[in-house]
């Protein structure tokens, strides 16, 4: 007989959520889409009075662009289905914990955190493990995605004690999947001559990072491990930035001068996303095809663009090992 209480979670019952910043699953998501983002404080950082409006806005201006690059892939983006191979990958890799669930959390589309905190409470885990799928952390994104998250356990009455990775730019399992991507592509390209190598992350506003954002640093960490890894002549490679918009001045180099810059020098080009763990808009569009004609057009001899990590070997035994340190059972420290 239930004496209305819930009932305890079971021993070692955990909940793994990964969060990404989410994606339009067809075209009536793009303008919605745009507004949740540009509604975020940590991405539009103006009086909370005013963002609703320039959200609507700018989402309204951007939304036919946008809707554009989506267009060539369909329709919609790739980035939720192949959130969901990584989060059964992690499962896999972790089969040997008990009873481990992974979840997935968008934070300006579908699954939103509201959604994915209901769904873990019906689960009833005794620990919840956050894991953002941002190398790099930002304000941006991860400390963004972790508040969304505390707001939305704490209105469904999720009070599961709740573990927190905050970053893993030179995780080893990460880095040796870079690497050993980044190297197929260098053997491809090295057939055109001397590559010149494009480690490329999603930009942020210059102002951001002045105010304290760790991100380009820590990108920066990423790119110094993977070259140490290959023994890359620090003359062959460059971090630079993509994905800009508005008149805002963001950080730099930017990847695009950089292509252009490469291409005109007659060098072929490996363009290496370091921040993006999984295939979206800003890799299939951004990269291979408007870089790449870029490149093709300013006279490049090869373009090489090395995959993100996806599911990955070594990049699940990563965040594997991560989740392991977390939960105290062993595995390499965060």
């Amino acid at each position: 007989m239930s004496d209305g209480l819930a009932s305890p979670a079971p021993p070692g019952r955990t909940a793994i959520v990964l969060f990404s910043l989410g994606a339009p699953d067809g075209p009536a998501a793009v303008e919605p889409f745009l507004r949740n983002l540009f509604a975020d404080p940590a991405i539009l950082r103006v009086p909370g009075f005013i963002r609703p409006l320039l959200a609507r806005l700018i989402a309204r201006r951007r939304a036919p662009v946008a809707g554009a690059v989506y267009e060539r892939l369909g329709g919609g983006s790739p980035l939720l289905p192949n959130t969901q191979a990584q989060a059964r990958a992690l499962e896999a890799e972790l089969a040997d914990l008990g009873e481990l669930r992974c979840f997935v959390a968008m934070r300006y589309w579908h699954p939103f955190a509201d959604a994915t905190a209901a769904e873990v409470k019906r689960f009833a885990p005794g620990r919840v493990v956050l894991l953002p799928l941002y190398p790099q952390f930002s304000t941006t994104t991860t400390a963004s995605s972790f508040a969304d998250w505390d707001r939305a356990a704490a209105k469904c009455g999720l009070a599961a004690p709740t573990l927190r990775i905050e970053r893993y730019p030179t995780e080893p399992g990460f880095i040796a999947a870079m690497a050993r991507l980044t190297e197929t592509a260098l053997a491809a390209a090295g057939k055109a001559g001397r590559p010149r190598i494009l480690f490329s992350a999603h930009g942020l506003p210059k102002k951001i990072v002045e105010a304290g954002d760790p991100y380009a640093a820590e990108a920066l960490a990423t790119v110094t491990a993977i070259a140490t890894r290959l023994g890359l002549d620090p003359a062959d490679f460059t971090l630079c930035f993509q994905s800009r918009v508005g008149p805002l001045e963001w950080i730099r180099p930017y990847t695009d001068e950089e292509v252009r810059s490469a291409a005109r020098a007659g060098r072929p080009i490996v363009l290496v996303p370091i921040a993006f763990v999984s295939e979206h808009s800003e890799t299939l569009v951004e990269l291979d095809i408007e870089y790449r004609e870029l490149a093709e057009r300013e006279g490049a001899p090869a373009y090489c663009r090395v995959p993100a990590v996806g599911t990955a070997p070594e990049f699940i035994a990563g965040l594997g090992a991560l989740l392991r340190a977390a939960l105290g059972k062993g595995g390499a420290s965060p």
